[in-house]
């Protein structure tokens, strides 16, 4: 069978975890008892724990797709951050110049919906590779365990493997209320993966994704609960697995159980908020940062970071040596950035509409004149080694990414109980304390309301897509301040262009495929006229 992509992936992870001999299988050709299993992943915990590594080490990977490209390198091909900046591109508040430099033209433009761009495999393949390794680790420990160690490494699995189908839920179908039916991915686990490579693996139903998901997430933080073991941010503990399970009711529209979660992520974590006094200023550049719950911890020595330019914060970072030096960098909405009242402190994550910025050091506003920055550029990341004079201008791109923070599980336990009580307390209490004290809840659209601070909060960090999805809006970016006419559209809520689409060497490699259960094709969007 020629799997060339989905299935050999799994095959692959497969031998590459299990080396000489696959854990689930005996030398023999029997299978491993549940009992072996605990006793191989107890007597031999540093295979259990290099399996974990390998989860979270493919969030980020130097060029993973070159082979499969034929040798072509792509300086967008980064791992999970690649997903993070394409969706960003995708939308309307990251706005960027399409002038060759910033390796974003194909999103901004959606003509990465075609399936056989190179972006339409990197989100597939990076994703699919996530889940084969959480499968890996997953099929190695017995889901009874009592064993602390065992229980958090086998709750790394399932959580890791949810984060994924969660992710590709929301790129490769509508939102969950009224799609349940709708098709969605392949659901591969450590269970069906064999049967998968012989047989192929079709396209699940919306409501069977989310069934898995929240299946995983459930029995992950109840092995969490059991454990007790608390590691790195670099891995999934309690309160960031409550934080996933919050995302993944807050797409399904359970609000009152996302608010729930929410509350018991921010118990359970030791994250706390970005104060007042510290949120206008350049941050976000490590795992230690007192808001963050969830991060990929980038090394110096890696090889994202040796190569110079392909790292998150190349394509990112104003004050960094990287793309952005030369493609002009990344600016906010401008119809977004007038709502922002001069008493928010967000405010100074961009420079001013002159494009000044005086919460700066004098040395960062001269930076943004040398490099003749444009107004409303990005002041949000902060060069390696944080916010000084010293770091000002760095070319070591060792910057960890951000997944998830604090903040995050306080706008979702706001919108969670707003929707399922009207109570809007929790966000102006929010907002009050930590970003505007002068803050009061507008009497609007209270969803609206929370959507536009999370544009804002989360601006950037490639969160945002997400939210239109589950919100089912569609992409406008008139009056936003694209500098490409042909960049400027107005694309319906439920347009088919807002899908992305399998693959076409997944459709020929799996078996179970066609091309008529891909998303359909969609028209190439047409420009549209610009407004004030």
């Amino acid at each position: 069978m020629k799997t060339k992509y989905l299935f050999t992936l799994a095959l692959a992870s497969s031998l590459a975890f299990a080396g000489c001999e696959d854990l689930d299988t005996m030398p023999s050709g029997g299978t491993v008892t549940s009992g072996q299993k605990e006793e191989v992943a107890e007597s031999l915990p540093e295979r259990a724990e290099a399996g974990v590594t390998a989860i979270f080490a493919q969030f980020s990977v130097y060029a993973p797709n070159y082979t499969t490209f034929g040798d072509v390198l792509r300086h967008n091909d980064l791992g999970y951050p690649t997903v993070m900046m394409l969706t960003d591109a995708n939308g309307q508040d990251v706005v960027m110049e399409d002038n060759g430099y910033n390796w974003a033209g194909s999103s901004m433009d959606f003509s990465d919906r075609i399936y056989t761009s190179y972006e339409a495999q990197m989100v597939w393949n990076d994703m699919y590779q996530i889940i084969f390794n959480a499968n890996n680790v997953i099929a190695t420990i017995s889901a009874d365990t009592d064993e602390a160690q065992a229980q958090y490494f086998l709750a790394q699995g399932l959580a890791g493997r949810a984060f994924s189908y969660l992710t590709l839920a929301q790129l490769y179908q509508f939102n969950y209320k009224g799609h349940e039916s709708a098709l969605c991915v392949p659901i591969i686990t450590n269970e069906n993966s064999n049967d998968a490579v012989l047989n192929g693996a079709p396209r699940a139903t919306v409501e069977a994704v989310y069934q898995q998901i929240n299946n995983d997430l459930t029995k992950a933080i109840e092995l969490l609960e059991k454990s007790g073991v608390q590691k790195s941010r670099r891995y999934i503990n309690l309160g960031t697995a409550y934080g996933l399970r919050a995302r993944m009711n807050l797409a399904m529209h359970n609000y009152a159980e996302a608010a729930a979660d929410a509350t018991k992520a921010i118990q359970a974590t030791d994250a706390v908020p970005a104060a007042l006094d510290k949120v206008g200023r350049p941050a976000f550049w490590s795992l230690n940062e007192a808001n963050w719950m969830w991060g990929i911890e980038i090394a110096e020595t890696d090889d994202v970071v040796s190569s110079g330019i392909i790292n998150w914060i190349s394509h990112n970072g104003t004050f960094n040596y990287g793309y952005c030096w030369y493609s002009g960098g990344h600016q906010i909405n401008k119809k977004l950035y007038k709502t922002i009242p001069d008493s928010d402190a967000r405010k100074a994550w961009w420079s001013n509409e002159k494009g000044d910025n005086p919460a700066l050091t004098p040395a960062y506003q001269k930076f943004l004149k040398d490099y003749k920055y444009v107004p409303l550029t990005s002041c949000k990341f902060s060069p390696y080694g944080g916010y000084s004079d010293a770091n000002l201008g760095s070319d070591n791109n060792a910057n960890d990414v951000i997944l998830m923070r604090v903040e995050e599980m306080y706008l979702i336990k706001a919108e969670g109980e707003a929707m399922a009580t009207g109570n809007t307390a929790a966000l102006e209490n929010f907002i009050r304390t930590y970003r505007d004290p002068e803050y009061k809840v507008p009497a609007t659209d209270i969803q609206e309301e929370i959507l536009r601070q999370r544009r804002i909060e989360f601006w950037g960090e490639g969160l945002i897509w997400f939210d239109f999805m589950r919100l089912n809006k569609g992409i406008d970016r008139r009056g936003a301040g694209y500098p490409n006419e042909t960049m400027i559209f107005n694309i319906p809520a439920g347009d088919n262009l807002l899908l992305w689409r399998i693959p076409e060497a997944e459709i020929q490699a799996n078996p179970a495929l066609d091309e008529d259960d891909n998303n359909p094709v969609a028209p190439t969007p047409s420009p549209v006229e610009d407004i004030d």
